[in-house]
């Protein structure tokens, strides 16, 4: 493929620009009319709470079996998506651009005083777009930071299912795509099962929503996770038993190191005498979670995930580091952001954090790291 011609591919069209709108418009009506649990937020330093309506999986269901009708009545084509990857890819990103752009400029304006639409300005024009002005900005009541979550999981999987169809359009269809196509299918719907999970997160209650959250979810989530899928398109691998074996237990290992993990710290925000694994949980400094996976690493929820984005590249073999590229990207990522996660428990706990870094000294990996 020579430069003009990625160049050409990678010019938005209509088309592409339709598709996307088609789908942020699906998401904000079954959002807001599809039953689903209201789950309270983290309160805000000014006490107030938002709550999110968690009905993902419904909203991803029902948007499967339309997909899948409007392909039945040849309306829809499975492929659209896989045939025009790059395009959509451009799309996202203006799209991304443009709306952290009017989320600025909204936020400089910004005369509320509540901890959610409060401007924070430094001053520094790309600092302020980069990492957001407001914390919880909102659209038609529609609150953005978790909308664009949605939007990313959701893109993730259907970028993967169309070049899935491709795969089987084409014959080349093998026992390595469905393998990955099976853990990413997995570890999405389990996103969207515990969905309410995601509103204890740090992205959800600290961070302002800005270019770096907008891009994350909207480009980087979708369009590089699933390169594994694309390379398998024109790359034929073949696995023995032994590697299929390994990939899946990798998985399942992966699995429940991260839901388990994620799950105990979610329960113990909401009720903190909750016991874990059968056992009155251990707490330091009435503050900090020291049992299940939370004794055996301060952030072990990473590994888990570390070890899920390893299984998604596995079934490509090891012939080249492309399809590597996710798992390379969050390990590097990961200890960034454990980095700056300890400094930041370090300032806000101070005496507390010390002591669970002597009971708990292990930060991912224990007896390695």
């Amino acid at each position: 493929m020579d430069l003009d011609h990625l160049l050409h591919l990678l010019i938005p069209s209509w088309t592409s620009v339709a598709i996307l709108a088609l789908f942020f418009t699906y998401l904000a009506i079954a959002g807001s009319l599809l039953p689903g649990k209201l789950v309270p937020g983290a309160t805000l330093p000014d006490g107030s709470r938002l709550h999110y309506r968690c009905n993902g999986l419904l909203s991803l269901l029902w948007l499967v079996g339309l997909l899948g009708v409007g392909a039945k009545m040849d309306i829809v084509s499975l492929t659209a998506i896989s045939d025009r990857g790059l395009e959509l890819l451009s799309t996202t990103f203006l799209f991304s651009v443009l709306v952290t752009m009017v989320l600025y400029a909204a936020g400089c304006k910004s005369t509320n005083r509540g901890s959610s639409l409060k401007p924070h300005v430094t001053g520094n024009l790309l600092e302020d777009w980069w990492f957001g002005i407001q914390l919880n900005p909102q659209f038609m009541g529609i609150d953005l930071k978790f909308f664009f979550v949605r939007a990313g999981m959701m893109g993730w999987l259907f970028i993967n299912l169309s070049v899935l169809a491709r795969s089987v359009q084409d014959g080349t269809l093998s026992q390595s795509m469905i393998l990955f196509q099976l853990f990413c299918a997995l570890y999405i719907l389990d996103y969207f099962v515990h969905e309410e999970y995601m509103t204890s997160t740090w992205d959800i209650i600290a961070e302002r929503l800005g270019f770096m959250l907008v891009f994350g979810d909207l480009v980087w989530i979708p369009f590089t996770f699933s390169i594994q899928g694309w390379w398998l398109l024109s790359n034929k691998v073949e696995l023995g038993t032994v590697a299929v074996v390994a990939n899946c237990l990798t998985f399942l290992i992966g699995y429940l190191v991260f839901r388990g993990a994620n799950k105990q710290k979610h329960v113990f925000k909401k009720n903190p005498k909750a016991p874990i694994w059968g056992k009155p949980c251990r707490v330091i400094g009435g503050k900090l979670l020291a049992s299940g996976y939370w004794g055996i690493a301060r952030h072990c929820n990473y590994l888990g995930d570390l070890l899920l984005a390893l299984s998604f590249s596995l079934p490509c073999g090891i012939s080249s580091p492309v399809p590597y590229f996710y798992p390379i990207y969050l390990l590097i990522l990961l200890i960034w952001r454990e980095r700056r996660d300890e400094a930041r428990c370090a300032e806000k706990y101070r005496e507390i954090w010390a002591e669970y870094c002597r009971l708990v000294p292990w930060r991912i990996l224990p007896y390695v790291y």
